[in-house]
């Protein structure tokens, strides 16, 4: 029988989140939000371990602890804590609890945790986690994006908020998308605001929503993007860029979902999943007290980092692929030099900046293969691509280039000549022909 694990928070996110990622790994969980209501699950069901949010309304974690002691209770606790609370986490381990976790909380360290407290194997029972279909124009052939994608995957069926990072244009909005269609409020509303763009005085408004007559020029009363996106998902994108006021009103509706409209005190309640980006370093801005704390806690319930796109360098040439086919190219083919300039530039701006450089391309291109000269200058002038140009002038010679470059693409395909054609733009009669004149030459071409 499987083993029982209760969970005690009063974030439901949080909740659902460890509940979601335990019952994959195939434990029985059961779920409490207050210590009183933990403290009777206890008593009825007998779970093999406790995992307590430390800071919690009415009785704490610690204090669940000691009330458990006091009535002989020998169940071990695996406290969850944010960075205030790691003293009093430690003092609770001299009381009782078998160790702590702080917030945000990496799943892969729980479950070790989990495993070493309950005597299991750390690699028994371990489910991979499959990636679902993927959505149009979603790509992710990198190990990294993979990666990424698991991670989504994990956290997309809970009702857990999640905190997506990195630099500006490596398509965090993209990964909050997918969140939102692998959830189980796929068909309700998903609404997305972009904190950066709107002016601070009118953010609240934008986002609460307003009543007739509460300031110059509420000609009428409006909802707000929460109100809207009831019973769904809202995106705040770049939301670091918040001031302190509207950072307490939103740590309130991550509490308990209450909010009021500008110019009203009545309270509305909505039931709405919140996703955050940023391409700052939160913890540094709360650091320097430009951001709250708690705040940061309550909206990192599951931190999800994107990786600039120099890391994912398997992932350019598909996504040029794509972007030619979304500016009207219906079979976009890449010289196999045009690709070797796509692959060793740095991109400073990701996939913003690549998006832009396929459009250029694409109206320069006057036939269906795009060439290195369809392509911005700084690919070929940048130090980034000095490794290109290097190759380029050193062999004098564009066949070897061409060599380098389809052997390079059979290599990173697995030796699949369809695929490997395919990426390059070339056919497979004419990729089988240059295989075959390079095996000639005896390069490897057979895996």
């Amino acid at each position: 029988m499987n083993k029982k694990i209760l969970i005690v928070d009063d974030d439901p996110g949080q909740r659902s989140l460890f509940e979601s990622f335990l019952k994959l790994e195939g434990y029985q969980v059961l779920t409490a939000s207050s210590g009183t209501d933990a403290l009777a699950v206890v008593e009825k069901s007998g779970p093999e371990l406790l995992l307590s949010d430390v800071r919690m309304p009415g009785m704490s974690g610690l204090e669940l602890q000691q009330e458990l002691r006091r009535r002989g209770i020998g169940t071990p606790i695996l406290l969850i804590t944010a960075y205030a609370d790691i003293r009093e986490a430690v003092a609770a381990i001299r009381d009782g609890a078998v160790d702590y976790l702080e917030k945000p909380v990496d799943l892969n360290e729980l479950l070790k945790q989990i495993k070493a407290i309950l005597g299991e194997n750390p690699d028994a029972g371990r489910k991979r986690t499959t990636i679902p279909p993927l959505p149009d124009g979603v790509i992710a052939g990198s190990k990294v994006m993979k990666d990424v994608l698991k991670e989504v995957a994990i956290v997309a069926p809970s009702d857990s908020r999640a905190l997506i990072y990195g630099e500006s244009g490596t398509g965090k909005e993209v990964i909050a998308d997918v969140i939102h269609r692998w959830s189980a409020r796929k068909n309700k509303p998903f609404v997305k605001v972009n904190c950066a763009a709107i002016p601070e005085n009118l953010l609240e408004s934008e986002l609460f929503g307003h009543e007739k007559g509460s300031f110059t020029g509420a000609a009428s009363s409006r909802i707000g993007k929460f109100e809207q996106a009831d019973g769904g998902t809202i995106l705040l994108d770049e939301m670091a860029e918040m001031s302190p006021n509207l950072q307490v009103k939103l740590l309130r509706i991550t509490q308990n979902g209450s909010f009021c409209k500008v110019g009203s005190n009545v309270e509305q309640r909505v039931d709405v999943r919140i996703l955050t980006t940023t391409n700052r370093d939160l913890e540094k801005e709360v650091i320097a007290g430009h951001f709250r704390e708690d705040l940061f806690y309550r909206l990192n319930v599951f931190d999800i980092y994107l990786p600039p796109l120099r890391d994912r360098k398997a992932d350019i040439l598909p996504l040029a692929i794509s972007c030619s086919r979304e500016f009207g190219q219906s079979k976009p083919r890449f010289s196999p030099v045009a690709v070797c300039l796509l692959e060793n530039y740095n991109w400073p701006g990701n996939v913003r900046e690549l998006r832009n450089a396929i459009e250029r391309a694409i109206l320069l291109a006057r036939g269906d293969v795009i060439l290195p000269e369809h392509l911005p200058k700084r690919l070929q002038q940048t130090s980034e691509t000095s490794s290109a140009n290097d190759e380029i002038s050193a062999s004098g010679n564009m066949e070897e280039i061409e060599r380098k470059a389809i052997l390079r693409s059979l290599r990173e395909h697995n030796f699949n000549r369809s695929e490997a054609a395919r990426a390059l733009g070339l056919s497979r009669r004419k990729m089988s022909y240059k295989l075959q004149t390079y095996r000639e030459q005896g390069f490897n071409v057979d895996e």
